[in-house]
């Protein structure tokens, strides 16, 4: 019998340390598509509260708690990251955990390196803790939230992973020799 064994979506090529900013991959168990019904936001938020301990996101922000997170994805969407989905009656759920990588930009300059990427302000005045948005990194789609002062993390598809390690690495050492 073959023993399947899941790998990560990028190789060898994280984590990276550029200046004083590091990129890593984290590994997330699982990340579910949540698709509201129609009308069903509360119902779904009521559910997501009982079995999680967290409410259904407003529009770009994250909600979170032991570990687990819900990342607002778009208008009725959001994505349950790092647990198994239960059935939320009024949803309509789908796995997406093979399809995405989740990386972690982190360090003094990671609103500088991002900034030459991302087209938001990203400062922490405007894009504070738990804000999130899905946008382009350079050509790249991208989900992106704030963690903390100097942390975001990343959301790519897999099958961009590699162009957006490429991206931000560029930008890491572009914004590191201006520290010289």
């Amino acid at each position: 019998m073959v023993n399947l064994v899941a790998v990560s979506g990028i190789g060898e090529q994280l984590p990276l340390e550029i200046g004083s900013c590091k990129l890593v991959e984290l590994q997330v168990p699982e990340i579910t598509s949540i698709a509201l019904g129609k009308g069903q936001q509360k119902a779904v938020s009521a559910d997501l509260k009982k079995s999680y301990g967290l409410a259904f996101p407003a529009a770009n922000r994250v909600t979170q708690k032991n570990g687990v997170r819900c990342t607002w994805t778009g208008p009725g969407q959001a994505f349950l990251v790092g647990t198994s989905a239960k059935i939320l009656k009024g949803a309509a759920l789908t796995d997406q955990s093979d399809g995405w990588v989740v990386m972690r930009l982190q360090g003094m300059d990671a609103e500088a390196v991002l900034a030459r990427l991302i087209p938001l302000d990203l400062r922490a005045l405007v894009f504070k803790n738990n804000h999130t948005a899905r946008t382009l990194l350079n050509h790249v789609s991208v989900s992106i939230s704030r963690n903390d002062e100097f942390t975001f993390e990343l959301m790519v598809f897999r099958s961009m992973a590699t162009t957006a390690i490429s991206e931000i690495s560029q930008a890491m050492k572009s914004i590191a020799s201006r520290r010289r």
